[in-house]
């Protein structure tokens, strides 16, 4: 069974996974819900610590944002000020550097699964962040001085204008903050070959296997349509994919619906318009972002819809984009339009807690998910293990949960967007 998105990812997989619907009682150590990075590689690093883990995905692995996103794994938190705020009551000094060693964890965590288990996805190194206009050169001053204290500064180098053509063959930019510790990858063969090093460890997935509620007690059970997942503890990390426990995660997580398009393969031309073969992301507060893939094609994104409805045309709304970006491109052919839902915290920071001692959540990558899904990951198998100091340091972060319906929530994010749409032309 396939039913997963037209999407670019899902046409260029080698193999699609084939695991079997849950239909009987399973009895672990640890029960997941949720098929994607958080869940696959939370799974992968406790099978690695001996621990028996079963995931119950109501999809198929890598089936949401996971297996949607632009496939940039970067440095950058959306809400890093807010982070930093709120962890200065936890860490004290200790704060800038517990949250710079955030940026790049992410990144030695997803080289060293590729690296020991051998998975092909694409992988590539070099990222650009592109100023548009003056107001955006402070932010990528105030990046290069961060990465340099650091110790980043052999890998870091901010480019001119009189660079840029050296780059990306576009008008639109005069200036970029070139990084080259930052990566691009095929985040769906990624998550599929997590996915198959955990499985040859002793994880146990379930596909298309919705979970309709949770029974808590001392071993609480997940429970599906024809069966059970017995466990000590459990771990839902569905991220804006799933609406249980709504008493208590209602309000807090609210989906954004994103656009990519990828277009025909483009021969010698993908090496005129992008040289260098680097993934680029621009300063505006709503960006467009993009890279080339494997075969040579433009994966092209932009904007989010946070009112959580997936856009009506897609291509329509990104191409004037593209050929504003690339010239070169004007008229390409658009082979694969996608839509895929984000995750979206009102303040931006990834949500760890708890819903009772033995129920744990992780959710809320606002945009970042990659690297942040797996640093996550790592944090809740440490803290199911019974280490809890990363943890504790985010589940002291107060999330900000709309009360009412989620309609409410939505409402505000869009109010919000607007509102960067409106600083961004001010600034």
């Amino acid at each position: 069974m396939n039913n997963r998105p037209p999407a670019y990812y899902t046409s260029s997989i080698d193999c699609d996974t084939d695991y079997p619907i849950l239909q009987s009682e399973v009895d672990v150590d640890i029960a997941i819900v949720g098929g994607g990075f958080t869940g696959v590689n939370t799974a992968l690093n406790l099978a690695e610590k001996g621990y028996s883990v079963a995931v119950i995905e109501a999809e198929k692995i890598g089936f949401g944002a996971t297996g949607r996103n632009g496939g940039q794994v970067t440095g950058s938190l959306s809400g890093g000020e807010a982070m930093r705020k709120a962890m200065k009551k936890t860490l004290g000094k200790e704060v800038d550097d517990f949250i710079w060693h955030l940026r790049f964890r992410g990144h030695d965590i997803i080289q060293s699964r590729v690296e020991k288990y051998g998975i092909d996805c694409d992988l590539k190194y070099g990222h650009l962040h592109a100023a548009m206009k003056k107001s955006h050169l402070p932010e990528l001053y105030e990046s290069l001085e961060e990465a340099e204290r650091h110790g980043m500064g052999d890998q870091v180098s901010l480019i001119s204008s009189e660079q840029m053509p050296e780059f990306l063959a576009s008008p639109l930019y005069i200036a970029a903050l070139y990084n080259q510790r930052n990566m691009h990858l095929h985040p769906l063969k990624l998550c599929l070959g997590e996915a198959q090093a955990a499985a040859k460890l002793g994880v146990q997935f379930f596909e298309h296997s919705p979970v309709t509620h949770i029974e808590r007690g001392a071993e609480p059970v997940v429970v599906t349509a024809q069966g059970r997942v017995k466990a000590n503890q459990v771990l839902l990390a569905g991220n804006a994919y799933h609406k249980l426990e709504r008493k208590k995660l209602g309000g807090l997580l609210f989906p954004a619906a994103g656009g990519i398009v990828t277009t025909e393969p483009l021969g010698d031309l993908a090496d005129k318009i992008n040289p260098k073969d680097l993934a680029v992301y621009d300063c505006r507060f709503v960006l467009d972002y993009y890279r080339l893939t494997k075969d040579k094609r433009l994966l092209f994104g932009g904007g989010a819809h946070y009112n959580g409805k997936p856009s009506r045309d897609i291509e329509q709304e990104l191409r004037p984009g593209i050929e504003q970006t690339f010239p070169d491109l004007k008229g390409v052919k658009i082979d694969y339009v996608w839509s895929g839902q984000m995750g979206i915290t009102i303040n931006r920071i990834p949500q760890l807690g708890r819903l009772s001692n033995n129920i744990f959540y992780a959710q809320g990558y606002s945009g970042h998910g990659i690297a942040l899904s797996h640093i996550v990951s790592e944090i809740m198998a440490n803290a199911l293990d019974g280490e809890l100091r990363q943890f504790d340091t985010f589940a002291a972060c107060k999330s900000i949960k709309v009360p009412g319906t989620d309609w409410l929530g939505q409402q505000f994010l869009t109010l919000g967007m607007w509102y960067y749409l409106l600083l961004e032309k001010l600034r």
